[in-house]
């Protein structure tokens, strides 16, 4: 029934009762719109497409999602669908469109953060809270990724049931972790870009996939952030607002753009969202060739692209990029901007539309985009309690599964930088009494990092470790700022106790979004409480870093009274369960840094601002990452050991591959350093390699196999990259065969000078561990 005819009948019907009040009269035509056309679920969720709205073509479930937006498109004005580029998007109650906020954060759970971002309920007082993205990478577990993003969706689906939560949500972030000193780090999966891709997919397809037929349809909307060569937040006079990433061809294919292709192609995600800075020179929220020309283009994303929240508004009054904000308005959607987080283009795209800088045609493309994406979520398809996921409430969140697994995430995550024999794990005969020391011992919100939201419940390291043995606590500090070290109290707790943990290092204040580091120390006068606990002790000492980043822990490393040092990340809610299990042997540690540590000297050489990846001798600038940096390390990316040793030996590989080419080709009759990476070139071009692993130890555990290519020295290649990476589990002396497919145009070319990829000819040399293979690649 269309709006105006049901409000003439409503209105006739009210006035043939004359004492019927003109306000009593609005109020009941408003109520009467509502209830018929955009209407509320018993939980309070107010949806598209009730009763009343239920016979508009855009609404019939039957027609192809295309034709439905096509239908709802047609029939808005050019105010109605402005209201439609922003996040919090305006309501049409004459088509039964409700309100909409698109904002909902998930980086690794249902967070509190967005507009409004989650809220909770005595229902639903709290979600899953996983570790930080940093600390799961480093499980190198693939299907773990996976496995989270399908528990976040499923509490983000029960909470939306219960008008708690969205149904797009703004992660993950997938940036390269390239500066120590980046106050997010914490939030992405590290430095590699296999890893960074490998994790992007995997919880994509956790978050997005459903088990419907219809391979369109999504569970909920996820988002790829921030696109692209994003790393620095504000450092040294320089912010993300007005900051000028100078990225060469090279690096931005090879190093930087690599997790978001992976994002969109492999884990199909629904949004990419653009980040505040400049690269080279533009914007990139208004930069068409990023946005249009590669997002929607080469990538064909099937979606709709985001800003970051105000980002039009910052390269128009922070950047100056142009004179007018309707310039502003009609650049970014003219670049491939279909939704503006902030309320910029709702202000200033009618003006634009007005001035003849814009058509009504191109904002018929952004919200088509937008809508587009709503119709795969189920957003017009009625009653959320009648559809796929409408059973999900307050029962499936927080569940004993759910909870466990943010322990198990943690556990495979921390990684076991340092172990004295017969240090770790503790003995639980031997260990009456522990002594627990340092600034995060009892931390609860630290835990979390940041994008967090409200979790189930906290176990603290403190309560961790008390579950197991007699506890006594001495902070040593009162923050991590450790402004004074309380020195006195912890010396003579450790000198009586039969083992010491201290709990040191970082949290929100240290780093975060906003906010970098300037050196890579731990703060304040933790180092002291370090060393003078560590002399004083009677016992094992063991040292456990909390933080997203890593640290020049070098006189750690170098203590012989320091026994052991675990590194935890942000562990999330379970995360002190997870780091006694590790100490008293309950699991056997399995993680691997997924990025370098650093030391302070290297700072010293590398400003936050330059971006280039390799390095330049002539400048005497040492590069960036494992696959570049060569000069030394606190602890180099991959690096973690075990409570148990593993054997690797080579079973199948082969020694030469040969490459196809054209009788005419010129590399024929030339020499010829690499080859270009062409489709009819590259077909059925793989090969296996299978690697036999034994835990040679007395305790059961897992093994994180990592293989690496050192490809030959053309092109200015890494100087090694990961391949690939698996995980494997092995009782004490069991042996397992593990397989790796290598696809030689994916796996190992490299990207030339001026970003086109290629095959390097010659000799790569395959590494897992110690052990070596030589690949010759041949024409």
């Amino acid at each position: 029934m269309a709006s105006s005819i049901l409000c003439s009948s409503v209105q006739n019907r009210l006035l043939q009762y004359r004492a019927v009040p003109k306000a009593l009269l609005c109020f009941t035509l408003c109520y009467v719109l509502l209830l018929s056309l955009s209407v509320s679920s018993a939980s309070g969720q107010s949806f598209a497409c009730g009763d009343g709205a239920s016979s508009f073509p855009f609404c019939d479930k039957s027609l192809a999602a295309d034709a439905r937006v096509v239908d709802l498109v047609q029939r808005l004005t050019l105010q109605e669908k402005i209201t439609f580029l922003v996040d919090s998007a305006g309501n049409v109650s004459r088509l039964g469109i409700p309100n909409y906020q698109w904002w909902s954060e998930a980086l690794h759970g249902v967070s509190s953060i967005g507009r409004p971002g989650a809220k909770y309920s005595t229902d639903i007082p709290g979600a899953t809270s996983f570790p930080q993205p940093i600390l799961t990478a480093a499980s190198f577990n693939n299907s773990l990724y996976e496995a989270i993003g399908r528990v976040v969706s499923t509490e983000a689906r029960a909470m939306y049931n219960m008008g708690l939560a969205g149904l797009t949500f703004w992660a993950p972030n997938i940036n390269i972790f390239r500066d120590p000193r980046w106050g997010r780090g914490q939030e992405t999966p590290g430095e590699d870009p296999l890893l960074a891709s490998n994790y992007s997919s995997g919880y994509v397809r956790g978050l997005q996939q459903t088990d419907s037929e219809d391979k369109n349809r999504l569970k909920v909307a996820a988002c790829c952030k921030h696109y692209t060569a994003y790393d620095l937040d504000h450092w040294n006079g320089y912010d993300r607002y007005t900051f000028n990433a100078v990225v060469t061809k090279q690096d931005m294919d090879d190093t930087f753009q690599p997790p978001f292709r992976s994002c969109v192609l492999d884990g199909n995600a629904a949004s990419v969202m653009c980040s505040y800075q400049q690269v080279n020179g533009k914007p990139t929220c208004a930069d068409p060739d990023l946005l249009s020309g590669v997002i929607r283009g080469e990538w064909k994303l099937n979606g709709y692209i985001v800003t970051d929240c105000d980002s039009i508004e910052v390269y128009y009054d922070n950047q100056h990029y142009t004179k007018t904000p309707e310039e502003a308005a009609a650049t970014a959607i003219l670049a491939g901007v279909d939704l503006d987080c902030g309320f910029f283009l709702s202000n200033y795209t009618e003006g634009a539309v007005r001035g003849g800088l814009l058509t009504e045609a191109a904002i018929d493309k952004a919200i088509t985009n937008n809508f587009g994406t709503l119709m795969r979520l189920g957003f017009f398809d009625g009653d959320p309690s009648k559809q796929p996921y409408g059973d999900l409430g307050p029962k499936d969140v927080c569940t004993p599964e759910n909870q466990e697994l943010a322990r198990e995430t943690a556990r495979q995550g921390i990684v076991l930088l340092k172990n004295t024999p017969e240090s770790l794990p503790l003995s639980l005969t031997a260990i009456k009494s522990l002594a627990v020391i340092g600034p995060n011992s009892n931390a609860t919100n630290t835990m979390i990092g940041n994008y967090g939201g409200t979790p189930c419940n906290y176990t603290t390291p403190l309560q961790g470790l008390t579950a197991v043995v007699s506890t006594t606590l001495v902070a040593g500090c009162v923050d991590v700022a450790c402004g004074t070290a309380q020195v006195d109290d912890a010396t003579k707790l450790a000198a009586t106790a039969d083992a010491t943990v201290l709990i040191v290092g970082a949290d929100l204040s240290i780093e975060a979004e906003s906010h970098d580091r300037t050196d890579l120390y731990l703060p304040g006068q933790q180092t002291l409480l370090i060393t003078e606990v560590a002399k004083a002790s009677k016992g094992p000492v063991i040292l456990v870093i909390m933080s997203g980043g890593g640290f020049d822990i070098t006189f750690a490393k170098n203590d012989d009274k320091i026994t052991s040092i675990l590194w935890v990340g942000y562990p999330g809610e379970a995360g002190g369960a997870a780091i006694a299990d590790v100490i008293f042997g309950f699991y056997n540690p399995s993680g691997r840094l997924p990025m370098t540590w650093y030391p302070q000297a290297y700072l010293d050489k590398v400003p936050m601002t330059n971006m280039n990846m390799r390095p330049d001798p002539a400048s005497g600038y040492p590069g960036r990452t494992y696959r570049f940096y060569t000069g030394d390390t606190v602890y180099a990316f991959g690096y973690g050991i075990s409570y148990s040793t593993f054997n690797h030996r080579l079973v199948r590989a082969p020694k030469q591959v040969s490459i196809p080419l054209e009788e005419d080709h010129v590399c024929h009759s030339s020499s010829c350093q690499s080859l270009d990476v062409v489709e009819e070139r590259c077909q059925n071009l793989a090969f296996d390699i299978h690697l036999g692993v034994k835990n040679m130890g007395k305790m059961s555990g897992s093994h994180t196999v990592l293989l690496y290519s050192s490809p030959p020295s053309v092109h200015n290649s890494p100087k090694k990259h990961l391949l690939g990476f698996e995980k494997v589990f092995l009782s004490s002396q069991g042996e397992a065969l593990v397989k790796f497919n290598v696809d030689v145009c994916k796996h190992l070319s490299v990207v030339d000078e001026r970003g086109n990829r290629k095959v390097a000819l010659g000799d790569h040399v395959l590494h897992v561990g110690d052990l070596k293979q030589t690949l010759s690649m041949r024409i």
